[in-house]
């Protein structure tokens, strides 16, 4: 089967673009105009295309490799071999990403998975919807009543945008996804399955049963943010769940109702936050991480993968474990449970003295 290439070059570019895209610093002899065709990893870069190392456990693809020109620190651009340009730059992974994305524009934001323009006559678009110009909007999608699309905005095959929902400019709004009760703002990418808008989880039990309580809040996706493959993301009880600027939410996260994601915020896949908590700027949640609801996670914190947080944690703190805890604390548990466990697998270590005392 011959090799089948789903993005294709933005053009003809060369070396010398790679410098001027990313401020790179070649050799002073360094010949910087050999075409560059492709993006590929050191092991099996050929010539034509761009690698990068940013990783000092690669280093030794470095001395093999054949790519044409190799982002990297300064700490390894003499290691690079003949007939490779060593593209010294602070941070080769923010490097690697604006080439790319210059390479392969494709890439770096979804467009039509029908690959038309306008609205397709597949489309379900209510006379009472608002379509800025530009707009791209795919078979299948239904577009509700009093909702607004932004200029340049696509929407994917099959997706619902809900009665007066917004959704900003330059947006990319995926297969299947369903929007309602929210107001997203621009550049906004939401990959295929999600669910935004959707009723929290609110309920007064009793003995008597369990009465839901109506959900009246909304969501607010504000700019720059992306939203992963099947998260969930409920609306506000009585208050707004929002999702700050530039966060960057992973495939298969639930967040629940009156949840407040900071700026920047990443969250990993398989994450579920509670109704409720409210996270600071630029936290960091690895996968499946539990947070309870009610919870303040202060700015700049990460807690760890797999970590149950059921109480506030510091901003700037780090913390993993179930129940979560400082990550001091928890290593130092680990290795007393190890000690333990080492201890009582001796002969006539803990478990053999028990024995012995009964």
């Amino acid at each position: 089967m011959s090799e089948l290439a789903f993005f294709q070059r933005a053009g003809v570019f060369t070396i010398a673009d790679v410098v001027a895209w990313t401020g790179a610093h070649p050799a002073p002899d360094a010949d910087l105009s050999e075409e560059i065709r492709g993006v590929a990893p050191l092991e099996t870069a050929m010539p034509g295309d761009l690698a990068f190392l940013d990783n000092s456990k690669y280093a030794a693809a470095l001395a093999t490799t054949r790519a044409s020109a190799c982002l990297l620190t300064r700490a390894f651009a003499d290691k690079a071999p003949a007939g490779v340009v060593a593209l010294v730059v602070p941070d080769p992974l923010r490097a690697i990403a604006t080439a790319a994305a210059r390479l392969f524009p494709e890439a770096a934001r979804p467009g039509s998975m029908f690959g038309g323009s306008g609205v397709s006559p597949g489309a379900s678009v209510h006379p009472d919807a608002r379509l800025e110009d530009g707009v791209v909007i795919d078979p299948g999608a239904v577009i509700g009543p009093g909702a607004v699309v932004g200029s340049r905005t696509v929407i994917g095959p099959n997706a619902v945008i809900g009665p007066r929902v917004r959704v900003g400019r330059d947006c990319c709004i995926g297969a299947h996804v369903s929007l309602q009760h929210a107001l997203v703002g621009d550049h906004v990418i939401i990959h295929p399955g999600a669910r935004v808008g959707q009723d929290g989880f609110g309920f007064a039990m009793g003995p008597a049963g369990h009465l839901k309580v109506p959900q009246i809040g909304r969501v607010i996706v504000q700019d720059h943010v992306e939203i992963g493959a099947n998260t969930t993301i409920d609306r506000g009880a009585n208050r707004d769940t929002i999702v700050g600027e530039g966060t960057k939410i992973d495939n298969l996260v639930q967040i629940g109702h009156n949840v407040v994601i900071g700026r920047h915020c990443v969250i990993v896949a398989q994450v579920g936050i509670a109704g409720s908590t409210e996270l600071g700027d630029f936290v960091a949640v690895g996968g499946q991480a539990g947070l309870g609801g009610h919870l303040k996670i202060g700015a700049g914190a990460q807690l760890a993968a797999q970590s149950g947080v059921l109480s506030d944690v510091p901003a700037g703190a780090r913390w993993g474990g179930a129940p979560a805890m400082p990550m001091r604390d928890f290593f130092r548990r680990v290795v007393e449970l190890d000690k333990l466990a080492a201890r009582a697998a001796k002969p006539g270590g803990a478990a053999g003295s028990e024995k012995e005392s009964r």
